[in-house]
């Protein structure tokens, strides 16, 4: 692999996981990274984000980025660094984000953020550093945001004077130290204006009165600060000051001295117990325009009637964190124009009835949230009549009267999720007509009376997900005319129909029936209760209860022309025939997910029409094959998840064939270190599609090994297959030439001749005319004894006609090829004479006449072959020429007579057995025998 520059030998990565949706974007966390060389060794130089944290590196060396300039932002928080040498940021001249927070840094070199001249953001919190040398901030000169914070740093002055160069510089945040006094040689930069000086050990300032002078945001809380260290300063810029959980803090002092306006104070933590505090703080206030009042964590238990009647406030109200029982129809309050009111965090029980009290008709926003309401009474809101917000959420609320919203005709949002609510009222929500958002979830609702829901006509979000419901009526969701998005997950639906959501047909646009309970027994019974939602286009089946889905009916998505958006995940579908999708031409996104013990193979064709599809996730479905006839039709198709399957070999084609695909995961499938993934292995080396870690995909045959290891130059077939034709062909050449030229040579060469002859049309096609009557094969040690005694006898045998004799030295054509001459005189001749002797026995010449005319029996079928033995042999000189003796073994042979009459006799058996014709018998003895012997 290459190991920078944006050309690589693989795209994908050893620890990291390129964004789907920016690939300049990379995540490497959670790798237990040692050494950032392991994130970053293989990632490009077009990187511009990078996280990597949540590892455990513990030093960055020199140049540890320097083939990625093009960074923009960098994470390397919650790691366990402790080292960071000089020049490890270098070449990230367009860095604008760095966190380095939550580790164990306790010192840094001052060159260390050299060249960073474009950094922006700056987090060092949650370290241990406790010593900021003078230049390590100086290169930082486009520097606005620094957090210093939960570190062990005790000079301010230190502080102050590294930040002299960032001229730039807008917020700094160095709560959580060992500071104990501001003491300072140079002013905070002009740019700064949030200090965060919060939970140190702070007890006096030392500071100079105009040190805050261009600050607006100060947060000196949990400090020991007295007020009168803060009376002398000058915070005529201020716009908001925090100094809550100072103990020695006099908050009345302080107002009565301070260059702040009173109304940028924020009061909470101060210790304004009861309604005296609070009175005489809103005497301070007194004609004061406050934009907000805070007065969290000031252990308030209860506001009596007026009690901040002089406080005027324009916005915000809170009181969250406090220790109220009862907010008593907000009498407290005594008409005033504020629009929000918060009362998180306390200990509110019950909303009582408030019909005829004081209107606050400016609030529009409430929230009760996080506390312990059980009981919403009648005209519990009465008085705030153009309420457009209430957060009830997260309380204990059993009750909902019957009118307990009654008057809230303006009311847009309403949340009562995660309290103990069992029943819906018809009436409850009368009055709501402008309700836009209604948020049931995590409740106890296990029915949906019918037309519970018909004034709210302009609701367009109903949350009733995490309840007991167990069906909904047919006219459960009437009067729901512009309703866009319905949650009912994680209830207990076991039926649904096209009535269902009858009334909400022309308007929904998401569905989720997440975690149900239905299920289908045949896929071959019809069922379309979707039919008439053609607007609808994100629905979520997923996780049905408690078996899943198991299989999904003929036409079930049967009118969902505009879905896109489909999650069928965690069903265990056994079954989905192959039109199951048919009517989803628009569908984006496609889970089938964790449905292991389910699917194995996907039908021929399933995703046939799903032309429009982006991303499909058939992760842990047990799939075993990929069938070139199932995804044939995705070419738009940018993510596939195939993790967790049964994969042991991959078709390329398949992946060829998905023309648009950027992203690819088959982590955690047994895929195998075999020939046949021979193409995977070269198509993950395309530069086109990510695929998610391809360096931890191990060899399912050899777990200790991994694919990316697996050589593939074994796996050239063709070329193997070629090789081992050709080696194959030689080594049989080589066995069996010699074998077949030891037994067969003469023979081979026999036939070699009978073909050229055959070539030269030298056959006569009457083979029983021949020009003689016998060849004589002999040596030329015995040509004496073949000219002057058996010539003479044989060619003038009167009164018989004359035999017609063929000897080599007088009647071989001159000039011809010895062997062309013997061939043509063997077959020439009606026999063949072998005068046999020591000497003939010893010559090669002769065994060859022999042999050849022994071969004529091949061709011809009769004995052609007459042995004349000239001298007495015995068998034990015989048995060297093994040849000779096997045909001495089979025929009768003639042997040559010393004594004078019986030469006479010798002389006839020879004439009779030129002359006679070869019996039948004969032929088939030697058609038996030649086989055996001849060779």
């Amino acid at each position: 692999m290459q190991r920078y520059g944006t050309a690589r030998a693989s795209y994908g990565f050893r620890n990291c996981i390129q964004s789907y949706g920016n690939h300049e974007s990379y995540n490497c966390v959670h790798r237990l990274l040692l050494n950032i060389q392991s994130a970053v060794s293989d990632l490009p130089n077009n990187t511009k984000f990078l996280n990597v944290s949540h590892n455990n590196i513990v030093t960055l060396h020199q140049g540890s980025f320097g083939h990625m300039p093009l960074i923009l932002q960098l994470r390397i928080d919650y790691n366990n660094l402790k080292n960071i040498k000089t020049g490890a940021f270098d070449n990230l001249t367009k860095l604008e984000i760095l966190d380095l927070s939550n580790n164990n840094i306790s010192f840094l070199p001052k060159d260390v953020f050299r060249g960073l001249r474009n950094l922006t953001y700056l987090f060092l919190h949650q370290n241990s550093i406790d010593f900021i040398q003078v230049e390590l901030l100086r290169p930082l000169v486009s520097l606005r945001f620094l957090n210093l914070s939960s570190n062990y740093l005790k000079s301010f002055h230190e502080i102050v004077e590294s930040i002299q160069p960032l001229q730039r510089l807008k917020s700094l945040f160095v709560c959580s130290n060992s500071l104990t006094s501001l003491s300072h040689t140079h002013n905070l930069p002009l740019s700064l204006s949030q200090l965060f000086i919060c939970n140190n050990r702070l007890q006096e300032l030392h500071c100079d009165k105009n040190l805050f002078i261009n600050v607006k945001y100060l947060d000196l809380s949990c400090n020991n600060l007295t007020s009168p260290s803060l009376q002398s300063l000058n915070l005529t810029k201020m716009i908001y000051l925090n100094m809550q959980y100072n103990k020695y803090f006099d908050i009345y002092k302080f107002i009565q001295n301070s260059s702040i306006s009173l109304s940028n104070i924020d009061y909470s933590g101060l210790g304004l117990t009861n309604r005296s505090k609070i009175s005489e703080l809103c005497y301070y206030l007194k004609g004061i325009n406050m934009t907000s009042l805070s007065l969290l964590g000031n252990e308030i238990k209860f506001l009596p009637e007026n009690t901040l009647e002089n406080c005027t406030v324009k916005n915000t109200v809170d009181l969250s964190r406090n220790k109220i029982k009862d907010v008593n129809c907000l009498r407290f309050m005594y008409r005033s124009e504020f629009k929000t009111l918060i009362v998180e965090h306390n200990l509110l029980k019950e909303l009582k009835s408030c019909v005829n009290r004081a209107k606050f008709s400016n609030l529009t926003y409430i929230s009760f949230r996080f506390n312990r309401i059980w009981s919403v009474n009648e005209h519990a809101f009465s008085y705030a009549p153009n309420l457009q917000e209430l957060k009830l959420n997260i309380n204990n609320i059993i009750f909902l009267k019957k009118h307990s919203f009654s008057g809230l005709k303006s009311l847009k949002s309403l949340r009562l999720d995660n309290n103990l609510i069992p029943d819906i009222y018809p009436n409850l929500f009368d009055d709501l007509t402008e309700l836009r958002i209604l948020n049931f979830r995590n409740n106890r609702l296990s029915v949906i009376f019918d037309n519970v829901f018909q004034r709210l006509g302009n609701l367009t979000i109903l949350d009733l997900g995490g309840n007991k419901i167990t069906h909904l009526e047919n006219n459960s969701l009437y009067g729901l005319q512009s309703l866009s998005k319905l949650y009912l997950d994680g209830n207990k639906i076991q039926t649904i129909s096209s009535d269902t959501f009858r009334s909400i047909q022309n308007t929904l646009q998401v569905l989720d029936l997440m975690a149900n309970r239905l299920s289908f027994e045949s896929s071959r019974e019809y069922f379309s209760p979707f039919y008439k939602l053609n607007k609808l286009y994100d629905m979520k089946l997923q996780n049905q209860q408690p078996f899943g889905l198991i299989v999904i009916p003929y036409g079930f998505f049967k009118g969902l022309t505009s879905l896109r958006l489909l999650d069928l995940a965690q069903n265990r579908l056994t079954h989905l025939h192959a039109n199951v999708f048919d009517e989803l031409g628009q569908l984006v996104y496609l889970s089938l997910s964790d449905d292991c013990n389910g699917i194995q193979n996907l039908p021929d064709g399933i995703f046939k029409n799903l032309f429009s599809l982006r991303s499909l996730n058939l992760e842990n479905i047990c799939l075993q094959t990929l069938n070139p006839h199932v995804f044939s039709n995705l070419t738009k198709l940018r993510k596939l998840q195939l993790m967790k399957n049964a994969l042991k070999h991959i078709n390329i084609d398949i992946l060829k064939n998905m023309t648009s695909l950027t992203y690819l995961d088959i982590r955690k499938s047994p895929i195998t270190c075999t020939c046949n993934n021979e193409p995977l292995k070269q198509w993950l080396s395309q530069p086109q599609v990510h695929v998610v870690f391809p360096y931890n995909l191990s060899c399912s045959d050899n777990p200790n090994s991994y694919f990316h290891d697996f050589d593939i130059k074994v796996c050239d077939m063709k070329l193997k297959l070629q090789l081992f034709c050709v080696s194959l062909t030689i080594v049989l050449l080589f066995t069996v030439i010699p074998i077949v030229y030891g037994k067969s040579y003469w023979h081979i060469k026999y036939n070699y001749f009978l073909f050229i002859a055959w070539l030269h049309e030298r056959w006569k096609s009457n083979k029983e005319m021949y020009k003689y009557d016998a060849f004589v094969s002999y040596n030329t040690h015995d040509e004496e004894w073949v000219y002057k005694t058996m010539l003479p006898t044989l060619e003038s045998c009167s009164p018989s006609p004359a035999l017609r004799l063929c000897l080599h030295h007088r009647d071989f054509q001159l000039g011809r090829d010895i062997i062309d001459n013997i061939v043509d005189s063997i077959h020439n001749s009606r026999k063949t004479v072998c005068v046999v002797s020591r000497s003939y026995l010893r010559s090669e010449w002769c065994s060859l006449e022999m042999q050849l005319a022994s071969y004529k029996l091949f061709d011809e079928m009769r004995d052609v072959l007459v042995l004349l033995l000239l001298e007495d042999i015995p068998d034990r000189e015989l048995s060297t020429y093994h040849r000779m003796r096997k045909v001495m073994l089979k025929k009768t042979y003639i042997s040559w007579p010393s004594e004078q009459e019986a030469q006479k006799l010798f002389w006839a058996k020879l004439i009779k057995a030129l002359r006679g014709s070869n019996t039948v018998e004969m032929a088939e003895g030697w058609k038996n025998n030649v086989t055996k012997h001849a060779l």
